[in-house]
C-alpha cells in the first residue's frame, strides 16, 4: 500500500473559454506537479469543481490523470456523491484505474445525521478495497462531524485510513491524531492552520495553496519532518497571506485558476455560475504572486 503523507495539492480542472475541460492542459499541469516533486496530487475535489462535472467527465479525469502520472506519485481521487450507491460506484472506478486513495465527504445536500454518515462510510468501506480518506468540511457539506463519530468510523471501517479535518477546529485535529490508535492518520484541510496541525499530529495537508506554490508547501512539510522548525515556520508565515486570501475570498477556485494562467499553466474559466475575479481581487492576487516569487527565487 502506498504511503499517503505530505502536502498534496488539490488540483483545479482546467477549462477552455467554452467551459469545456482542457484535456491537454490537464496533462501539462500533472507533469508540472510531478516536476515540482510534490508528495502527491488530488483530483475531482472541491477545488476541481467536482460538483460541476458530469459523471463521464469525472471518470475521464481519473483515467487521464492516472495514465499520465504513470506511477510517478500517489493520486487521491475525490469520489463523493449524494447517495451511497453512487459513491461506491465512483470509488470502484477510481480503484479500478489505480488510484491510491479515495477522498470522500459526506452527502452534501441532504445533511445526513450521524448514524446515516456512519452507515454511509461503513457501506463504502465494506464494498471497496481502496484506502479512504474521510473528509469533514462543515462549510461545504453543512455537517460538522463529531470527533467521536470520526473516531468510530476510523475504528470500524477497515479501509478508512485517513481523515481530512477542515472544520478549522484545531482541537479536533489534536484529538483525532492522539486517539487514532493506529487506525488512521489525520490530514489538515484548513489552509491557515497547517503548522498548528502538524504540531498536534497531522501527517499531511490537502492543499489549495499547493496549486500556486507547490515547492513551498512541499519544503514546509519536509522542513517540519526534518526537525527544521524555524525554516518551516518561515515558509508558513510567508504563504499565510495567500492561504488567508484563499480561505476568506469565497473564490478559491477562481483564484487558483487565474494564478495558474498567470504562471503560464492551464487554468481557464470556471463553470458558471462561478464568475471571474474582479479588479480588486485580481490586483490582490498579483501582489501575492509577486511576494511568493521572492521566496521561490
Amino acid at each position: 500500500m502506498t504511503t499517503i503523507r505530505g502536502a498534496y495539492p488539490v488540483l483545479i480542472t482546467p477549462m477552455t473559454e467554452a467551459q469545456e475541460i482542457d484535456w491537454g492542459g490537464v496533462k501539462n499541469n500533472v507533469n508540472y506537479f510531478v516536476d515540482q516533486n510534490v508528495a502527491g496530487i488530488v483530483i475531482n475535489g472541491s477545488t476541481g469543481e467536482f460538483v460541476s462535472l458530469s459523471k463521464e467527465e469525472k471518470f475521464q479525469m481519473v483515467e487521464t490523470v492516472i495514465k499520465e502520472v504513470n506511477g510517478r506519485l500517489p493520486v487521491i481521487v475525490g469520489t463523493a456523491a449524494e447517495t451511497t450507491k453512487e459513491t461506491i460506484e465512483y470509488t470502484k472506478q477510481a480503484e479500478a484505474h489505480g488510484a491510491d486513495c479515495a477522498l470522500i465527504i459526506n452527502p452534501y445536500y441532504m445533511k445526513p445525521k450521524e448514524n446515516e454518515i456512519y452507515y454511509h462510510f461503513k457501506e463504502i468501506s465494506d464494498n471497496v478495497d481502496i484506502p479512504i480518506m474521510l473528509y469533514n468540511n462543515p462549510f461545504t457539506s453543512g455537517v460538522n462531524m463529531s470527533t467521536e463519530l470520526m473516531l468510530q468510523i476510523g475504528k470500524d471501517c477497515k479501509n478508512v485510513t485517513h481523515i481530512k479535518e477542515s472544520s478549522g477546529e484545531i482541537g479536533k485535529v489534536r484529538d483525532l491524531a492522539r486517539k487514532a490508535k493506529g487506525n488512521f492518520e489525520v490530514f489538515c484541510g484548513a489552509e491557515e492552520l497547517v503548522m498548528e496541525s502538524y504540531f498536534v499530529g497531522a501527517t499531511g495537508w490537502i492543499s489549495v495553496a499547493g496549486n500556486i506554490v507547490p515547492k513551498l508547501v512541499t519544503d514546509m512539510f519536509n522542513h517540519y519532518q526534518n526537525g527544521e522548525i524555524e525554516e518551516a515556520w518561515a515558509i508558513n508565515d510567508h504563504i499565510l497571506p495567500l492561504c488567508a486570501f484563499l480561505e476568506g475570498s469565497g473564490k478559491y477556485v477562481q483564484i487558483v485558476k487565474r494564478a495558474m494562467d498567470l504562471k503560464g499553466l492551464a487554468g481557464g474559466p470556471c463553470r458558471s455560475p462561478r464568475l471571474s475575479l474582479n479588479e480588486k481581487e485580481e490586483a490582490k492576487l498579483k501582489e501575492l504572486l509577486a511576494s511568493m516569487e521572492t521566496v521561490n527565487n
